[in-house]
């Protein structure tokens, strides 16, 4: 099945354009750290460290469509990926802690891990082709 912006999308309905995979994913940060901020002074510092690597996925995503140059685009993705691998040490962290609900951690975690190899790949591929 193709998506509107032709990519393929699975059967879950996952979305595979990762602009709106990182924004769904934001998201979910989001309301885990509004659920985690509450319950103790060191959770709720863990939960802001989560929810800036986080979020900043994304952004970065979204910052390199608008890259300058096939540079800009690859520096933006890399950036992007340490922020996935961040995000997946803090979710780690957390439910090492016990602080993060166990089904939320996973499925979070392992977003965020197939979220890194999209990255990964499209930075492969970039740089590989020789263009955007």
């Amino acid at each position: 099945m193709k998506s509107e912006s032709g990519e393929t999308v699975t059967a879950d309905a996952k979305p595979w354009d990762i602009r709106d995979r990182t924004f769904e994913f934001a998201l979910a940060i989001v309301r885990l750290c509004r659920a985690l901020e509450t319950r103790s002074p060191a959770t709720g510092i863990l939960s802001r460290q989560l929810l800036r690597s986080g979020t900043a996925i994304g952004a970065n995503v979204e910052e390199a469509q608008a890259g300058q140059s096939r540079a800009d685009f690859i520096s933006k993705y890399a950036i992007a990926l340490k922020e996935a691998r961040e995000t997946i040490y803090w979710l780690r962290l957390l439910a090492a802690s016990e602080k993060a609900p166990g089904s939320k951690y996973g499925a979070l975690a392992n977003e965020a891990k197939e979220i890194a190899k999209v990255i990964g790949a499209i930075i492969v591929k970039t740089k590989s082709r020789g263009g955007r």
